[in-house]
């Protein structure tokens, strides 16, 4: 085959440079359409919350009855003790098996399965999971019966009490959620370790190190900021979540918050409070926002839900600004 001719050459590249600044003024349509879409509905909903996001919305109970008394106290409560369990679940689990999977474990037909399985879990609706924690957590497999109570010795001397089943409570949506975002941090933690070059534990190994003292101290480190940050993405997708909630039993309406504390100051003056919180009924704001929708009052449905879905917005926005904050200053500190 012959080679083109200098003309030929040269109408090949222009028509190369036409299709890609197509491509590129495309690309630049499809991100700032989105872009502009999002503003349109954050700029909507900003608007109808506009004079009822206040303190008093942030501070109150629901209203059945008066929309300008209803507030979002409980389901900040709520969405604040069920995020904080399902952080002390689902991180430790999550990042140790990451290790493993990445660090530890031999490479065969029992990890390839593993990885798949992860992988598949990771992209199931959480609406299954849901289905799963009302099975497994809530009424535990049916092993206790529907009323049994299993009491804690150890802590018989502060009045704590666990129900076997746990029922619907804050454990058993933390629980849930915890299986929700376990696959996306580990494979979020797989790929901060994959990052880490291969030269960094070579050297290591070389200077004389162990395994543990190589992957505790030098890979771990290194790799903080991408897993740091695939936590809190994780996270922030819980907070966001109303499915699977619903069916593992948070409830549309509730006038106080778990264990009775709607302040800092009721954790002084009743402590009690804070080991029964994790046993008590609740709400979340997700589920919250979409009972105000539902209701029959104009009112509820566009101003309420309105002021609601901004707060949860802003919870989502700090979530991910710390994200942020967290692997800019974690990379600041590599060395390498």
């Amino acid at each position: 085959m012959s080679a083109p001719s200098p003309v030929q050459t040269t109408q090949l590249l222009g028509r190369g440079k036409r299709e890609g600044r197509i491509f590129q003024v495309l690309c630049w349509m499809s991100t700032w359409s989105s872009v502009a879409i999002l503003l349109v509905l954050l700029i909507g909903v900003a608007y109808q919350a506009r004079g009822w996001l206040d303190w008093e919305f942030l501070t109150s109970f629901d209203s059945r009855r008066f929309p300008d008394k209803a507030g979002i106290l409980a389901g900040l409560w709520g969405s604040a003790w069920t995020i904080l369990f399902t952080i002390l679940f689902s991180v430790p689990i999550g990042i140790a098996s990451a290790l493993y999977l990445e660090e530890f474990a031999r490479d065969g037909w029992l990890k390839r399965t593993i990885q798949i399985n992860i992988a598949n879990l990771a992209g199931v609706p959480s609406i299954v999971f849901g289905m799963l924690g009302l099975t497994a957590f809530v009424y535990m497999f049916g092993l206790f019966g529907a009323q049994g109570t299993f009491q804690v010795n150890q802590l018989s001397f502060l009045g704590l009490t666990i129900p076997l089943p746990l029922g619907r409570c804050v454990v058993a949506a933390a629980l849930t959620l915890t299986l929700m975002i376990l696959p996306v941090i580990i494979v979020a933690s797989q790929e901060a370790l994959r990052a880490v070059p291969p030269s960094l534990r070579h050297a290591s190994l070389a200077l004389g190190a162990t395994k543990w003292q190589t992957v505790s101290r030098q890979v771990l480190p290194a790799a903080t900021p991408g897993i740091a940050t695939g936590v809190i993405l994780a996270v922030s997708r819980a907070v966001g979540e109303a499915a699977p909630l619903i069916l593992v039993g948070a409830t549309t309406f509730v006038l106080y918050a778990p264990g009775n504390i709607a302040a800092p100051s009721d954790i002084v003056e009743n402590p009690q409070g804070l080991l029964e919180a994790p046993f008590d009924s609740f709400t979340v704001m997700p589920i919250q926002i979409f009972n105000w929708a539902q209701q029959s009052k104009p009112e509820y449905r566009q101003h309420v839900a309105a002021a609601g879905i901004v707060v949860l917005l802003a919870v989502l926005l700090l979530l991910n600004a710390v994200a942020i904050i967290i692997r800019y200053r974690s990379q600041k500190r590599l060395n390498y």
